[in-house]
């Protein structure tokens, strides 16, 4: 069977994802972003596997509530978690690190490997990952109708965190005075953030890294940071990369220059059957432009799925010797196709659809596609869209393409003004980028699209933040490397030092390495 490339239009993060994170959610910064990936934002903690890595993990398995907010609903299932004791101190004292899972499945490999693991070593810390509700393993309902998925939300998983460390607390006979950590990245950065906010009873403080605390349908600054850090490398590469989406449209006026760019972009079918259907042709473009966010989200963070470089792909689109610039733009497709193992470039909107509406825990969407579209399409929007004509991705994938998916998979109503509703909601709830709480400390890097819906300068004491000039998505979660930049190595050592201050100064002398 011909492996395919499939656009899902949503994505943030989609699964490109808001993708890593810590409580911390190692599995989440790959993602927020339909192209960009979708086994979660984070992925794995090192490209390079240590010797920590060998050592097991027992899938463990909480009793959950179904519905935290209807007191008369008594349903529970089975939420997976993970526990590493391995530097734990086992005293009154001794901290727990939260890691929270988001849009992907949670890994085993976090519980040995990645940043705040050397955290825990550091100040004798129990580890604990929990998966989030209707991802992984953690299956709440039979299936995932859109009527089961009323149970998944930030709100409902938020408090499945309270429910768990409370139990966890009886569980290890943890005494009050041991101080529970939330560490997380991308979407799990957000919820560490929010369960500081909202359990500020059992979540004494929060290591918040690359986590959109601004729910926004139209995310159109994500392309304006793609565009930005493609120029912080050389900006000849913007210019030829809008030069190649432009002649991408003049090809398409004609059948002889739609038969060009099924050759150049190796699509799966003839882009002369689609070139009346605005959605097919919305999906191309949001795909070769995802492409380019892709690997501005990833740009060198030390995880494996980071195997293209901002460096690689302008090279690529400066090297006049390969053609003129729509075929220097076919080639980065075709890096790209090569790099995720796949042969031909699937755009058909309708094929996505029907792959999105399947509800089987056993379908390719299940692995958590279709959950975070569904999130959203009711809490977040996100929506990363280019509708400028002028525009370097010009103007093929505005926020209507993106809204027209929540009601084509999931349910009508979910048009333009529901989206403005649930996005409103949610930053009423969360208090978008003025939170009222404290000591959560906010990381995130100047590559990185997702920090425009970030708090990443603040001037308030109570909300400090860490920018870190030239990195990604997550840099900051991921296995530390000799070869990190220095600014970077700089800003883990500044996360240990508010930990220390957290913790009650507690070897606040000490320097991460």
């Amino acid at each position: 069977m011909q492996t395919t490339r499939n656009i899902k239009g949503l994505s943030v993060l989609l699964f490109l994802h808001f993708l890593f994170a810590t409580l911390i959610s190692q599995t989440e910064c790959l993602g927020f972003r339909r192209g960009r990936r979708f086994d979660g934002f984070v992925g794995e903690p090192s490209k390079v596997a240590g010797l920590q890595r060998l050592l097991d993990s027992e899938d463990l398995w909480f009793e959950q509530r179904l519905d935290h907010f209807t007191p008369k609903d008594t349903r529970t299932w089975q939420q997976r978690y993970y526990v590493n004791d391995q530097y734990y101190r086992n005293d009154s004292q001794a901290p727990v690190f939260l890691m929270i899972g988001g849009e992907g499945e949670a890994t085993k490999k976090w519980m040995h490997e990645g940043a705040w693991i050397h955290y825990a070593e550091h100040f004798g810390a129990l580890c604990i990952q929990l998966e989030h509700r209707f991802y992984g393993k953690s299956h709440p309902t039979s299936d995932l109708s859109t009527t089961n998925l009323a149970y998944l939300s930030s709100e409902q998983a938020l408090a499945d965190l309270s429910n768990f460390v409370i139990a966890m607390k009886a569980k290890h006979n943890l005494a009050d005075t041991q101080k529970w950590i939330a560490f997380g990245g991308s979407y799990p950065g957000s919820l560490a953030a929010w369960a500081r906010e909202k359990y500020p009873n059992l979540i004494y403080g929060a290591i918040s890294s690359s986590g959109p605390l601004l729910a926004q349908v139209d995310f159109k600054e994500y392309f304006e940071v793609v565009k930005a850090s493609l120029a912080s490398y050389k900006p000849e590469c913007v210019e030829a990369v809008q030069r190649s989406f432009a002649q991408v449209e003049i090809l398409l006026r004609h059948m002889i220059g739609q038969r060009n760019l099924d050759d150049k972009f190796k699509t799966c079918t003839p882009l002369k059957d689609s070139i009346e259907n605005p959605l097919d042709i919305a999906s191309f473009f949001e795909n070769i432009a995802g492409n380019f966010a892709g690997v501005v989200q990833y740009n060198k963070d030390n995880s494996p799925h980071a195997t293209v470089t901002i460096d690689e792909i302008c090279d690529i689109m400066l090297n006049t010797t390969i053609g003129p610039p729509v075929t220097r733009l076919g080639a980065v497709n075709d890096l790209l196709l090569k790099d995720s193992k796949t042969k031909c470039l699937d755009y058909k909107y309708d094929k996505m659809v029907a792959d999105m509406k399947n509800v089987s825990w056993d379908s390719e969407t299940a692995k958590g596609m279709r959950q975070w579209i569904y999130q959203t399409c009711t809490e977040f929007g996100f929506y990363q869209t280019s509708e400028n004509k002028s525009d370097t991705f010009g103007d093929r994938f505005g926020v209507d393409f993106f809204i027209r998916q929540c009601m084509d998979v999931f349910s009508d109503r979910m048009d333009s003004k529901y989206l403005d509703q649930v996005v409103a909601q949610t930053n009423k709830y969360y208090g978008a980028l003025k939170p009222e709480t404290t000591q959560v400390l906010y990381v995130h890097g100047s590559i990185d699209p997702w920090h425009a819906l970030g708090l990443y300068v603040s001037a308030n004491t109570k909300t400090p933040t860490i920018y870190i000039e030239g990195t990604a998505h997550c840099a900051n979660m991921y296995e530390p490397s000799s070869s990190d930049p220095p600014q970077l190595k700089e800003a883990r050592n500044k996360i240990l030092k508010f930990l220390a201050k957290l913790l009650d100064g507690y070897a606040s002398q000490a320097k991460f390495s």
